[in-house]
């Protein structure tokens, strides 16, 4: 069915007008508590400057079944809550009249969150003025008859809630079922990397485990900056990509392009890696490692670890690196004196098993499915959790897509 005939059969024949939101709804600014008076558990919900009660409090200044809007701090977020709360001074909520269902609004209103979010005033702290949500235009279906303007927008509430709902207990599965195979996942990669049992860090054990440090498998270095850096940042076809902690993506295991690049004069002033090299954080987040998929010049934020191949399959070594162990020997270094950040000469000490090339490829292979299924955007359950929103939020685009007058 097109959105066209579906609309022609939900309308059965009504007018649509649109008017300005103003004009329909009355929006009002909330009132401010002060922290002293606010309470870890109460009656009601105390929304201020995100979807997060900030606390509790004893009264409300809000009925139940209202839509609400931040208007500072996480400026254009949209809210609907089904119980009385108190709105505090960042919070616009709105008093809806009798010919407008307030779910039907709520919905509305996140067909409009880019409009809206355009309209932010990207201060100190984001704000979002009244005017701005006003100005909104928003389809009455049938104002010349209430009762059956209510029972239209009625039944979108009705189709969109049930999406909504299905979109819910789907989303909350698949989030249940992608906790437990990210630990199934960190079972397993401790499990096959776990080589203590009949093994010795220095000899070849009967599994034919040997252990080294990394250092005398891998030439690992720190990263270096050209500086200034904005002179050597450049657009030209001959330049090299610069690699950036930006350039990464949570639960990515690749390095594929960087935002910037830096002229062949400001690469030969910092440290070129190729195809295949690892680099890691050496701060902040640190030791998280990445496989580098292009060639590129890398800053003083990175530590490199490169020329492993002859001994080290580096999918083994990718999640080797990415171990609780090995996350626990890092941050044992650090913490154990003065050392603020992961330094090359920390990495080269950590021990590492070598198994036959052949284990490597076995166990790399098995985490490799894991690691897919629990991390990657386009595979596995993540990518199932995406479709469900985007599900909802079609069928949400068609049902609120209302035909508008032509103008002359």
């Amino acid at each position: 069915m097109s959105e066209l005939s579906f609309m022609e059969r939900l309308l059965d024949g009504a007018r649509v007008e649109w008017k300005a939101l103003g004009e329909v709804v009355n929006f009002q600014r909330g009132r401010r508590l002060v922290k002293s008076q606010l309470e870890e558990m109460g009656k009601y919900a105390v929304y201020q400057n995100s979807m997060t009660p900030l606390g509790y409090y004893h009264e409300s200044n809000v009925e139940a079944k209202s839509t609400f809007i931040i208007c500072a701090g996480a400026a254009g977020e949209i809210g609907y809550s089904e119980d009385e709360f108190w709105a505090a001074d960042d919070v616009y909520f709105a008093i809806t009249p009798e010919i407008m269902n307030s779910r039907f609004l709520y919905h509305f209103l996140l067909t409009q969150k880019g409009k809206i979010a355009g309209q932010v005033r990207r201060a100190s702290i984001p704000r979002l003025s009244k005017s701005v949500i006003e100005k909104l235009q928003i389809p009455i279906p049938c104002p010349e008859n209430p009762k059956k303007s209510l029972e239209i927008q009625a039944e979108i509430v009705r189709i969109l809630d049930a999406f909504t709902e299905l979109s819910t207990e789907l989303s909350t599965e698949l989030s249940t079922e992608l906790s437990l195979r990210k630990k199934q996942y960190g079972y397993y990669r401790e499990r096959l990397l776990s080589f203590e049992e009949g093994t010795t860090k220095d000899t070849k054990s009967t599994k034919g485990v040997e252990w080294k440090t990394l250092g005398e498998v891998a030439i690992i270095q720190r990263g270096a900056s050209p500086r200034p850096i904005s002179k050597y940042i450049t657009d030209d076809e001959d330049g090299v990509p610069w690699i950036k902690i930006g350039d990464t993506s949570p639960g990515s295991k690749y390095v594929n392009q960087t935002a910037q690049k830096v002229t062949p004069e400001g690469a030969k002033k910092s440290r070129i890696l190729n195809s295949g090299d690892f680099i890691m954080s050496n701060s902040m987040s640190f030791g998280r490692p990445y496989i580098l998929a292009i060639r590129g010049a890398i800053h003083d934020g990175w530590a490199s670890i490169s020329g492993f191949e002859e001994t080290l399959n580096s999918d083994f070594l990718y999640h080797y690196l990415s171990s609780n162990s090995v996350y626990n020997y890092w941050a044992g270094k650090i913490n154990s004196g003065s050392v603020s950040n992961l330094n090359a000469d920390i990495i080269k000490t950590l021990p590492v098993p070598i198994p036959n090339p052949s284990e490597q490829v076995r166990v790399a292979s098995i985490l490799d499915k894991f690691d897919a299924l629990t991390n990657s955007i386009t595979e596995g359950l993540p990518r199932e959790i995406e479709l469900r929103r985007k599900q909802y939020e079609y069928y949400r685009d068609m049902l609120l897509s209302f035909p508008k007058p032509e103008r002359d």
